[in-house]
């Protein structure tokens, strides 16, 4: 039975860039993915914005991890010549009602330390975006986009260079605790079983259930699996937008808003669908309510302008008449397992915050280890 040091479940963002951090530090990093790319399923069906940290409440992860994670990201980006922009965002509230919430966004801005949000009159916005209705806004300058396939491929670059190996088409099936480790089988072209000392369970959507077929990991610490999807519209024609236009926001997501992607194109949503299990087709009849939403804002968006796009799956460990769960990165000192790190819940804004879990991934596999050389495969 081959032995790894390290075996990283899930090759989406958040795990290629755990498996850099890992592998740069010394240790010996697989990673396995069930799907033939790298970044299949959530990570490249999102809106590639880079966050600011305004949504999420004081002290959560999801607030550190973004704040922190953005300053990092746009060094990244510049250091690694990946695409991407300070476009800035608008937050609109489109009538009287929406005002107090477009207050308590800005107060809990201020309080996971986002100090550079405006306050907009509709004749500033206005000025900003002449197609946009409003009657107040909060302008975010350090909101930007990203081409997170470019984001993804340097991960793996880097992870690689450090001695980490990607491999793909292969299916975790189940696993088991063992002394000193895991057994891991694997499927795909060559099945078999692997032995490793960490486990690292970046599966996205399917973390939860990769965690329980672990045998030995405690049940009542595995949070259930709930599926949201969002499904997007691009815009034909040319967008009147310079800027990314957000509504204020209304439960399980962030409302259908405005983005652009490098080459201008505009896209709209994701909105909200709970659904039973992963399924990203894509009913075009939902324009009709896109119509609707983005009108309440850019009320001359013209019929006919709205093309079906792609869906995404955010991959939530709260139901629907729950609050937001926060990230979870769930070590040995919570579930009792050593060498296991879960993560759960990781959706928006986990693009903008993956280099900063990555540093919290590391630290519950190592808070006791010094960077050492790299184990030779």
């Amino acid at each position: 039975m081959d032995e790894i040091e390290c075996i990283v479940v899930g090759a989406g963002v958040i795990g290629l860039a755990a498996a850099r951090a890992l592998a740069q530090a010394g240790h010996q990093v697989v990673v396995v993915d069930r799907a033939a790319t790298i970044g299949f399923e959530t990570s490249s069906r999102n809106s590639e914005v880079i966050h600011s940290g305004i949504y999420y409440p004081q002290d959560s992860l999801k607030a550190k991890t973004c704040v922190a994670g953005r300053r990092r990201l746009y060094e990244y980006c510049r250091e690694h010549g990946i695409g991407h922009r300070r476009l800035g965002k608008l937050i609109v509230a489109a009538d009287e009602a929406e005002l107090p919430a477009l207050d308590r966004l800005a107060a809990a801005a201020r309080a996971n330390g986002v100090d550079d949000l405006e306050r907009l009159s509709a004749a500033e916005a206005q000025r900003l975006e002449p197609e946009l209705r409003c009657v107040a806004a909060l302008y975010s300058p350090s909101t930007g986009i990203i081409d997170s396939h470019a984001l993804m491929l340097a991960y793996q670059g880097e992870a690689e260079a450090a001695g980490a190996v990607v491999v793909l088409r292969t299916p975790v099936l189940a696993g088991e605790v063992v002394n000193d480790g895991f057994t891991i089988e694997i499927g795909g072209a060559e099945p078999g079983r692997v032995r490793c000392r960490w486990l690292v369970n970046a599966a996205g959507l399917y973390a939860p259930a990769f965690a329980a077929a672990i045998a030995g990991v405690p049940a009542a610490t595995i949070p259930p699996a709930y599926f949201c999807r969002g499904v997007y519209f691009t815009l034909a024609g040319r967008s009147p937008f310079r800027h990314l236009v957000y509504p204020v926001p209304p439960a399980g997501g962030l409302g259908v808003h405005i983005t652009l992607d490098l080459a201008g194109q505009a896209r709209f949503g994701p909105d909200v669908e709970w659904i039973a299990g992963i399924d990203y087709s894509l009913d075009a009849s939902r324009a009709a309510a896109f119509y609707a939403a983005v009108r309440r804002y850019w009320p001359g968006l013209r019929d006919g302008a709205l093309q079906p796009g792609y869906a995404g799956i955010r991959p939530k460990i709260s139901g629907p008449s729950e609050p937001a769960a926060d990230f979870v990165v769930q070590g040995p000192q919570d579930h009792g397992v050593p060498g296991l790190v879960n993560l759960y819940g990781i959706e928006s804004p986990a693009l903008t915050a993956s280099l900063a879990l990555a540093d919290e991934v590391v630290a519950r596999l190592c808070h006791r280890c010094e960077p050492r050389p790299r184990a030779a495969l």
